[in-house]
């Protein structure tokens, strides 16, 4: 077992992958109040919004509104996620710091998600991830079913091997390990870790993990163990897999900071700011908050 980090960094990607499943529109005002929230609680890293088609992905068509209205604060990285090349040259105009290129481990996923194999989805990748480096825009690349696929099942480590080699091959700085439908453990994750170390160090990769079994913040503490420094987490735990039936939200930003804090590792969030942050887009969304931090706090200052 490595030392534990002393200091994490999370991305708080409640914005972007969060709120793309939403049925209801969420005006542009209240996902740029929800980044204006997010940053003054401390976080650093924040996924704002996706130039995908607004036919396949309606609640990111606000993409220019929503990066254009956002007071940006020194210090602070926001990334995009670009599908293809026209996504990218879209977002151009709107000085995003990093980019987020995906695939999957999954064969079966990746004809679902994107109706092309593992490979070809790479290859359409690569022009993108060389038109950002050429405008010195960082890329983070998005690992999705590496433990487990809603249509495969079981996802054995050698595809996420396969799947880091490929990335690494076309350039990829920065990969993300997701459990994309939350069905992982921490023997499983820390294997499909293992894999991705074979192709990038410690320090060039995340974590990702939903909670639909309850494991998120146990796969978290796994990750740690390895060394693993960086997360993905969303504020209020929203977000799901539109090709993933039943998978819940992302692990919640203030459970994985409350683990993080208990265990004396900074992060640099005000964990009271951030139960607030996500309060207020849980209202916004009229239902109660996914993070079990955040309602115990709500209930303990109610009283």
């Amino acid at each position: 077992m490595n030392k534990l980090p002393a200091r994490v960094k999370l991305v708080d990607v409640g914005p972007r992958d969060g709120l793309q499943n939403e049925k209801q529109p969420v005006p542009a005002a209240v996902k740029i109040d929800l980044v204006h929230r997010l940053q003054a609680a401390g976080l650093t890293e924040i996924e704002v919004t996706s130039y995908v088609s607004p036919k396949w992905v309606p609640q990111m068509a606000d993409n220019h509104e929503v990066m254009q209205g956002i007071q940006r604060r020194a210090g602070v990285r926001y990334s995009v996620l670009t599908p293809n090349l026209k996504g990218f040259e879209a977002a151009l105009a709107d000085r995003p710091d990093e980019i987020v290129v995906f695939g999957a481990a999954s064969e079966a996923f990746s004809q679902k998600n994107i109706n092309c194999s593992i490979a070809e989805s790479i290859e359409r990748f690569a022009p993108v991830v060389a038109a950002a480096k050429a405008k010195g825009i960082a890329v983070r690349g998005a690992m999705s079913c590496t433990v487990g696929c809603p249509y495969e099942g079981e996802v054995p480590p050698s595809r996420v091997d396969y799947l880091a080699g490929l990335m690494k091959g076309i350039g990829v700085e920065h990969v993300g390990v997701a459990d994309t439908i939350g069905v992982g453990t921490p023997k499983k994750v820390q294997a499909a870790f293992e894999a991705t170390f074979k192709h990038y160090g410690v320090d060039q990769v995340s974590g990702h993990f939903h909670d639909t079994y309850g494991q998120a913040v146990g796969n978290t503490l796994a990750a740690l163990e390895m060394g693993v420094w960086q997360f993905d987490a969303s504020v209020a735990g929203l977000g799901g897999c539109p090709y993933a039936k039943g998978a819940t939200g992302n692990v919640a930003t203030e459970d994985v900071v409350y683990l993080l804090h208990g265990m004396g590792i900074d992060t640099g969030i005000d964990l009271d700011a951030l139960i607030d942050a996500g309060a207020y887009i849980s209202q916004q969304l009229g239902r109660p908050t996914n993070s079990r931090v955040a309602r115990a706090v709500l209930a303990k200052r109610q009283g």
